[in-house]
């Protein structure tokens, strides 16, 4: 179907444990966090949280380089359905960082305006019609300096769910990044998307995951933190989504864009040299190169 090769595929901080939530856990330094992604043999990263890579726009691309990796981009949570507020300055503000790097994608989310992503609030028509407005705006001012903008359906934001989906697909033509694991949990089957809707699936974030601890989370056992304790996330290969089937749907497709590796790690305490996240980071890269060239 393709050469494994020529899969694009990247790190994401949050698979060491780098998060924007605070009191997330442990935070591992980014010198080792991007030494261990280039000994996977990952040849990019996304941005990870605010802090993580340097402020000044030439200095983390200076901090990629010199650690022999390309820049994917980053995920920027954005409030996008309140009327009184605009978003666009502070997107077009992060959108320096993103074009002096060389990074092509913006990954946006509707953030509720709360703190993590254990709670939610519920949107009256007012407040989709702001969200999918700004929404069209912000992926344009992306675009217009050469970035791809697309929505990430995220547990604890405004588009979580199968209907919050729907209503995004039916509601504007921006782009998708595709995360199997908050699709999953969102209730949402992240193979019959990319089947149902290819050309809106712009990136892609690999997540495996434990359907009972999902369920769990949809039904208000466990908030979302608590299950990415439990073991809610997977290396690819050993969950419950259908990473083969999800491949070569998007392949099929002729989906050519990266492949984010991106488990949700928390970590009570730094791991020594060599131990900790890195391991399932390889499972990962590993089972993903595996698949790409039995799908060759």
């Amino acid at each position: 179907m393709t050469d494994p090769i020529a899969l694009k595929i990247a790190g994401a901080p949050i698979t060491w444990g780098v998060c924007e939530v605070p009191g997330w856990g442990a935070q591992l330094p980014v010198e080792r966090v991007l030494r261990e992604m280039r000994q996977l043999g990952l040849t990019a990263t996304e941005f990870g949280p605010e802090g993580f890579l340097p402020v000044d726009p030439a200095d983390r691309a200076a901090v990629l380089r010199e650690n022999g990796l390309a820049a994917v981009g980053g995920f920027v949570p954005v409030v996008l359905h309140d009327p009184q507020r605009d978003p666009l300055p502070a997107l077009q503000s992060e959108l320096e960082a993103f074009t002096a790097a060389g990074a092509g994608v913006v990954v946006l989310s509707a953030d509720s305006g709360l703190t993590g992503y254990d709670e939610r609030v519920e949107l009256d028509e007012l407040g989709w019609t702001t969200l999918l407005t700004n929404l069209v705006r912000l992926r344009d001012a992306a675009a217009a300096v050469g970035v791809l903008a697309v929505l990430h359906p995220h547990v604890g934001t405004l588009v979580e769910s199968e209907d919050d989906v729907e209503r995004v697909l039916a509601g504007c033509d921006v782009g998708l990044c595709l995360d199997s694991g908050h699709l999953l949990i969102g209730g949402t089957d992240p193979v019959a998307l990319a089947q149902a809707h290819p050309e809106r699936i712009r990136h892609v974030h690999l997540k495996d995951v434990d359907a009972a601890t999902a369920q769990r989370v949809r039904r208000g056992e466990l908030t979302y933190y608590q299950a990415v304790q439990e073991g809610l996330y997977r290396p690819l290969g050993q969950g419950d989504v259908d990473v083969r089937s999800l491949l070569r749907s998007l392949l099929a497709a002729g989906y050519d864009g990266w492949f984010v590796l991106e488990q949700d790690t928390v970590l009570q305490l730094l791991p020594e040299d060599g131990e900790g996240p890195v391991a399932d980071a390889s499972a990962s890269a590993d089972h993903l190169r595996q698949l790409a060239a039995e799908l060759a």
